[in-house]
């Protein structure tokens, strides 16, 4: 589905890309890089809440080239 850029706070960047699509939401593993140490967690999202954050904002699709970047980082 994609790699996604999520709205974060202090600056930092946050990334999510959807692993799999479900009937009714997606499997969603989120990268946040906080002072050069790297969390990751797999969680689920409903498709309601996850085409609300599409249309507010929250997250944004990247781009192939973005994509690439957070994939080798």
């Amino acid at each position: 589905m994609g790699t996604y850029t999520l709205k974060s706070f202090g600056g930092q960047t946050d990334y999510m890309a959807v692993i799999k699509e479900l009937d009714d939401g997606y499997v969603v593993r989120i990268i946040r890089d906080k002072d050069g140490y790297t969390d990751a967690t797999t969680d689920y999202i409903s498709k309601t809440l996850f085409e609300s954050c599409i249309r507010t904002g929250y997250i944004v699709k990247l781009d192939d080239a973005e994509k690439r970047m957070v994939v080798n980082a």
